[in-house]
């Protein structure tokens, strides 16, 4: 049981709605700073132990600072998709302040509560490794220089700021999320509804994912477990590459005709955030398993079964 009132930011978004609804079965109250309050309302009207609350109310620390104060810690996954419109100059802009400007906005409120939170979880993504090929990944290596790496780096950078206040900070670094219920998964398997698999590129790039059910896990175990401090690596234990993510994804379908998609015509597509579909990491939870966490689904073969068997529309 979780005995605690837990303030969340990012609570709509595929990791953020099953953590909330998590954490309600567990017995924490749950409060959502949303910059869309109704919708907010929409995913959890079920739940009692929840209750919304709008951003713009709380666009400074004198104002945050109250709802702080009545949280025993805060989870902030605030940030705009960064795979929902093409990378222009103004949507990168977007990405990156919607990160940034939330988590700076949060420490500084952190710095004048009387009362401070117990533990700050911040997201955070592998991405904060750049294009590293067939090098393993752990939490200690170095940030690398592309976008998103810089992204990370700085939203990681500013969630650690908490630690000069005496706040517990974790930056979790999250892989590619398998769900049923949209993200990635939903995007893989679309080529599969006209009886074709699609791997990316040359399909060689590694692609680090975990299952929706130990990311929500390893959020509730960073938050019980007060050894847990800085970066944590969420993938699973078996990282694949993009051409063996396909083929498994095709024998748990039972559809085995696989073609490529040419990184030129990602390129076309999507643009420069197509950099980051035909690249990628190769990336250890090693860290989190010395902690003592168990993952339900370290095999992706047995995570898309688990994810795909109720599934009768592909």
């Amino acid at each position: 049981m979780i005995d605690k009132t837990i303030l969340i930011t990012g609570a709509t978004g595929v990791i953020g709605s099953r953590l909330v609804k998590r954490l309600c079965e567990l017995g924490a109250f749950v409060k959502i700073l949303s910059r869309s309050p109704v919708n907010a309302d929409k995913i959890f009207k079920r739940q009692y132990t929840v209750q919304e609350f709008d951003w713009s109310k709380y666009d400074d620390p004198n104002k945050l600072r109250d709802l702080i104060e009545e949280s025993d810690a805060i989870i902030n996954l605030a940030g705009a998709n960064v795979a929902d419109k093409r990378w222009s100059v103004e949507y990168k802009k977007e990405i990156y302040n919607s990160r940034i400007e939330i988590t700076k906005l949060l420490v500084k409120a952190i710095k004048i509560c009387s009362k401070r939170p117990e533990f700050l979880i911040n997201a955070s993504g592998v991405g904060y490794y750049g294009f590293r090929g067939d090098e393993i990944l752990t939490e200690d290596s170095e940030p690398g220089e592309d976008f998103l790496a810089k992204l990370c780096r700085d939203w990681e950078s500013e969630a650690m700021k908490a630690v000069q206040f005496n706040v517990r900070v974790v930056t979790i670094r999250t892989g590619i999320v398998l769900d049923n219920k949209g993200g990635a998964l939903e995007e893989f398997l679309k080529p599969f509804k006209f009886y074709i698999g699609a791997y990316q590129g040359t399909g060689r790039q590694w692609l680090s994912w975990i299952h929706i059910d130990d990311i929500i896990d390893l959020y509730l175990f960073a938050m019980s477990n007060s050894n847990m401090l800085g970066a944590v690596n969420g993938v699973s234990p078996e990282s694949v590459t993009n051409k063996e993510f396909t083929e498994i994804l095709g024998r748990v379908l039972n559809k085995n005709i696989i073609l490529p998609v040419p990184g030129i015509i990602l390129k076309l597509v999507v643009g420069e955030f197509a950099n980051n579909l035909i690249t990628g990491q190769k990336v250890s939870p090693q860290k989190i398993m010395n902690a003592g966490f168990k993952f339900k689904f370290p095999l992706l073969k047995e995570a898309l079964e688990n994810l795909l068997i109720q599934e009768t529309n592909i």
